[in-house]
């Protein structure tokens, strides 16, 4: 479905922005709801693609609609996937369980800019805040984690 003013078609959209969106999704709702969210919010894109393809931000519209979807599928609880120390020997296994016990926000900056490696730059597009805010929750975030980790900074 392309733009009627000639812009970026739905089709481009998805193949640029599914698998960050999936990941946002995943980092605030858990893994797997994060995934039937990230779909929703897709068809929600698909069906409304005329009024979204025209916004400054669609990436982050899409995100917004996903995580209130994905909201209203979970109990308040975030699962995050356990970590299988035979294969992943570096990863702290309490690491998902500290970071589940996170607040939002601080949950979403610390995966997006540390366990998919993206700029705060594009985790501050994404969630539409300042990059010093996206700097904070990082900061507190991981001061968090250390500290429910017994790790020294």
């Amino acid at each position: 479905m392309r733009d009627p003013l000639g812009g970026q078609t739905f089709e481009d959209f998805v193949r640029a922005n599914e698998s960050r969106l999936r990941e946002a999704l995943s980092a605030c709702l858990g893994s797997d709801i994060g995934r039937e969210a990230t779909a929703e919010a897709l068809a929600y894109a698909w069906e409304h693609w005329d009024r979204i393809g025209a916004m400054a931000n669609p990436a982050g519209y899409v995100y917004v609609v996903g995580r209130g979807r994905g909201r209203r599928m979970r109990n308040r609880r975030v699962v995050l996937m356990p970590v299988d120390v035979a294969s992943t020997p570096w990863v702290e296994p309490g690491l998902p369980a500290a970071l589940a016990k996170l607040p939002e926000q601080q949950r979403i900056v610390v995966m997006l800019l540390y366990c998919f490696e993206w700029t705060m730059t594009e985790v501050a597009e994404l969630l539409d805040v300042s990059k010093s805010t996206v700097q904070r929750h990082a900061e507190r975030g991981l001061g968090s984690l250390r500290s429910r980790l017994g790790v020294s900074a």
